[in-house]
């Protein structure tokens, strides 16, 4: 039996341009001679539709959409199909849904059994859960149905105490298990996914078809990498990372699906980042893309993405010098444009500097505030780059790392502008990783922002290092609280030095409201700030708890 897999990258609410591309595969599988269609998770509306699962529109839709797919099986191949549907016995409310459907009848309907409800995830505020895993006979063969989370109880303790049980528990005896899937790329998440999957088809004794969702919905990064996973822990290749797909394997010769190959991380994640920004625009109804351009890493590494995602000539960057910034970050700026092969504009902000602290020199009655002057030269930054970015029609990318936001080193206004925030899930030691990374065929960014101390350049001789612990420190210290949980308490017993660890860890917790007005950023580890990191701003320090 021949399975076409699916591996498609659906627009979230966009049912027509959803609906053709599964149609796309269907006539695909025509060509081949499969037997069955496979598509991800919620396929039809993409993944996460969140909200949007409240307009009655879009159920209205599902079910014009789904007469579609139905009619178009008409004499083969048969469709698998991920989409939200009506609880059959309570209609005004929803299930995660999968549908296999052959010559315009209905099969089988599976019912999503695990709903996360955590991190990024929150599938129990719009669906019921179903009841068991669904076996079905198709071709003379036992498929068994699943969706995403209904699999990751299997070899996790915390997951199984969560729901209570494992849905594989009580699995009956199958020729294949068949998965689909909407499972976001984090650092790390691969290497997990294949040991759930691995520990599944060992227990079942029954190969899986995983099959992933790939391409951003928002900050979410899907990394496809659908694959098939035998019961001795062999996994075979089905579709590429971070690219559109439709593969056919035969069930009867699995062992002739090429193996899956390791991949380097640190290209996974430039990989994910450039995925992130492409859909972010391309989803979004833009092309254009600007940015500040300061000399330093982070900007250049925000660069460099965009011009990997959209290409040289829809990437626009502006430098504003100020009277403290060096002739070295200048040209530093001025070299990664012309390596990057884009247009710049320069705006020295220091005539609006002057101007704006005299209008406010009065009311400050004459009084000298250095971290005020600070901000504004930020400030002004942030609006010459919003005017370019609506004079341009663009969107404007931030450009601050993980390790700053999570201090609250960022000027509200200023370089926090923008719409998308796309490094600010790297920590400072993976900015500079990426960045060698990229160069590792030839400079594209420049040596010296690599190397240079960090700097804001917003006063004489200023470094990063000024106002916060060295980032080697302050990266791990970032990861622990905020990606691993850990207490205060917890880091000095690591040997953190306690004073540090005070500092940084009330950093954090006091810049909630700054966080809580970022750009979505895009997410490449289990812990991002923004929905899947949801802490209170006015509230009690969580180092305190």
């Amino acid at each position: 039996m021949k399975i076409l897999a699916a591996q498609l990258n659906p627009r979230v609410g966009d049912l027509t341009h959803n609906t053709d591309r599964i149609l796309a595969a269907l006539d695909l599988a025509r060509t081949s001679g499969a037997d069955l269609v496979v598509t991800p998770e919620l396929a039809l509306t993409g993944y996460p539709p969140r909200d949007l699962l409240d307009r009655p529109r879009l159920h209205e839709a599902v079910a014009e959409a789904l007469l579609t797919l139905t009619r178009a099986t008409r004499g083969g191949p048969a469709l698998l199909v991920g989409l939200p549907l009506p609880h059959q016995s309570r209609p005004h409310q929803y299930q995660n849904a999968a549908l296999l459907i052959e010559d315009g009848r209905l099969l089988a309907r599976h019912n999503k059994l695990l709903l996360p409800s955590y991190d990024v995830f929150d599938e129990a505020r719009h669906f019921l859960p179903g009841d068991a895993l669904t076996a079905v006979s198709f071709r003379g063969r036992t498929l068994l149905l699943s969706i995403c989370e209904d699999l990751w109880a299997c070899d996790d303790p915390k997951l199984r105490a969560r729901y209570g049980y494992d849905p594989l528990d009580d699995a009956q005896p199958a020729d294949l298990l068949i998965n689909l899937s909407a499972s976001p790329f984090a650092h790390g998440k691969l290497e997990r996914r294949r040991s759930t999957l691995a520990a599944a088809a060992a227990k079942l004794q029954t190969p899986i078809l995983y099959l992933n969702q790939v391409g951003a919905n928002d900050e979410l990064i899907f990394d496809g990498n659908s694959l098939l996973m035998l019961p001795d822990g062999r996994a075979k290749q089905l579709a590429p990372a971070f690219l559109e797909a439709s593969n056919t394997f035969d069930l009867d010769r699995l062992d002739e699906t090429p193996d899956l190959a390791d991949a380097d991380p640190v290209d996974l994640t430039l990989q994910a980042l450039v995925t992130g920004i492409r859909d972010y625009f391309h989803k979004s109804g833009f092309s254009r893309a600007l940015l500040g351009l300061s000399g330093g890493i982070d900007s250049a590494l925000t660069a460099a993405l965009a011009v990997r995602a959209l290409g040289p000539d829809s990437v626009i960057g502006l430098l504003m010098p100020s009277q403290f910034s060096s002739q070295g970050s200048l040209d530093d700026a001025t070299a990664l444009a012309q390596n990057l092969g884009i247009k710049t504009h320069t705006i020295p902000i220091e005539p609006a500097f002057v101007a704006l602290r005299d209008t406010l020199r009065p009311s400050f009655e004459n009084q000298t505030h250095g971290l005020t002057e600070e901000n504004l030269q930020a400030r002004i930054r942030g609006i010459l780059l919003m005017a370019h970015a609506n004079h341009q029609n663009a969107l404007l990318l931030t450009t601050g790392n993980k390790s700053e936001l999570a201090v609250g080193y960022c000027t509200l206004y200023g370089d926090m502008c923008g719409a998308l925030a796309p490094i600010a899930d790297l920590t400072k030691g993976r900015v500079w990783q990426l960045a060698r990374h990229l160069n590792r065929d030839g400079i594209l960014i420049p040596v010296n922002s690599i190397e240079k101390p960090p700097s804001a350049e917003l006063r004489e001789n200023q470094t990063d290092q000024d106002s916060l612990p060295p980032y080697e420190i302050l990266d791990l210290l970032v990861e622990a609280y905020v990606e691993l949980e850990q207490a205060p308490e917890d880091l000095i017993r690591n040997g953190f030095d306690p004073d540090t660890v005070a500092r940084v860890t009330r950093l954090i917790d006091l810049s909630e409201h700054k966080r809580r007005q970022t750009p979505p950023v895009l997410r490449v580890t289990e812990k991002a700030f923004g929905t899947g990191r949801r802490y209170p701003i006015a509230a009690a320090p969580v180092a305190k708890l």
